[in-house]
């Protein structure tokens, strides 16, 4: 069969690539056109060979509402081209993986077409834009998710789902994660403790983040007992190293690096994560963290109007209660970070008790096997 597969940014190109090594392994015969990034042209190389990569998500993706409307004739540009490529290519079925603001258009015309529509990585409809239900119930054919408290939402909600597991717990427990005495060695550090630092996928998030971070790694490093603590970006695949660098100045005790996010994150004594699916990464590999988020005032206010959720974590949103903290917009500052970090690394039992939610968060995801198991059910149902 034929399978058209859409993802627009880090998290898409992760779960979409794990989605394909299933989809092979079940059907061995399937031929792929894809918008998406590496890891899904890593699988396809593996398996096929050739060119099957329509366009990288690194050319595309966007963050903030004022973003998005600046760059509206790009946006608009690429979902036509994508339209245009599905007329030609003909697949048996289109499968959108997250990425609502574009996929949501890809599967009105899809379904006007003709085409089936599977929809993986449900849009967090749950969170805001409610309306957009009746999109998922009008347009889509099969909707897949991954978080169990989805379920009871759209049991409410009259939409019918899969669901067969959470595709992290897979690529996580499956990395290669190198010890930190030679993740250390790489950068030219002795072995010791340091702190991990996300700053986020998109453009906007880095720049966002790292004035904040490196304010923090400054004043962490002032604070007696701290005076020697490094500190490890890890950057985006989608990202330039200068677009961290920018910001550090001739300080050598923060480091950036790029391919190796797991093995920066499982190896950190903390971490300070923008909130996305890393902060969920480092729930499964057992990093205590903090998350924060900062983003423009109007944008801040537009989402207050339309969110209605109370954490923005999906490690804590699983659990549901604050598992970790999440300190946001105005309080995402180097002071609390200072704090709270401290508090991670000198308070033991509040760190257990973190670690122990963390085990409770795993254990609501299931176990293993979701991609391979969503990827037969795609295939059941086609």
């Amino acid at each position: 069969m034929k399978y058209y597969l859409i993802a627009g940014e880090a998290s898409g190109d992760l779960h979409g690539s794990n989605l394909m090594r299933g989809l092979f392994a079940e059907d061995p015969e399937a031929d792929m056109r894809f918008w998406g990034g590496p890891l899904m042209d890593a699988v396809y190389q593996e398996n096929r060979g050739g060119r099957a990569l329509v366009h990288d998500y690194s050319e595309g993706a966007v963050m903030g509402f004022f973003s998005v409307l600046f760059r509206a004739r790009k946006l608009l540009a690429n979902v036509r081209s994508c339209e245009e490529d599905i007329l030609r290519w003909k697949p048996d079925v289109v499968i959108l993986i997250d990425y609502p603001g574009f996929n949501f258009k890809i599967a009105e015309f899809a379904h006007k077409k003709g085409f089936k529509v599977f929809y993986y990585i449900a849009p967090k409809v749950w969170a805001s834009r409610e309306r957009r239900v009746r999109k998922l119930k009008a347009y889509v054919d099969r909707l897949f998710i991954v978080f169990p408290f989805e379920r009871a939402y759209f049991d409410r909600k009259g939409v019918p789902y899969v669901y067969k597991g959470n595709p992290l717990i897979d690529a996580v427990d499956g990395a290669e994660i190198q010890p930190r005495e030679a993740l250390m060695a790489s950068l030219g550090w002795q072995d010791g403790p340091y702190v991990a630092l996300l700053a986020g996928s998109r453009a906007g998030e880095v720049s966002s983040m790292m004035k904040v971070l490196v304010a923090f790694a400054d004043r962490l490093r002032s604070v007696p007992g701290y005076e020697d603590f490094r500190f490890v970006v890890a950057g985006a695949p989608a990202r330039r190293p200068e677009e961290y660098t920018a910001y550090l100045g001739d300080r050598d005790y923060i480091k950036v690096v790029f391919g190796k996010t797991y093995s920066v994150l499982g190896n950190a004594a903390a971490a300070v994560i923008n909130s996305g699916t890393a902060s969920l990464e480092a729930v499964l590999l057992r990093t205590p963290q903090v998350v924060g988020y900062v983003t423009a005032p109007v944008n801040l206010l537009i989402a207050r109007a339309i969110i209605h959720v109370s954490y923005i974590s999906l490690g804590n949103l699983i659990a549901e209660r604050g598992v970790f903290r999440e300190l946001l917009q105005y309080y995402f500052t180097p002071e609390n970070l200072v704090a709270e970090v401290r508090r991670i690394l000198e308070d033991t039992a509040y760190r257990e008790r973190m670690l122990a939610g963390y085990d409770e968060i795993r254990g609501r995801l299931g176990g293993r096997g979701a991609s391979a198991a969503t990827a037969r059910a795609m295939i059941e149902s086609l």
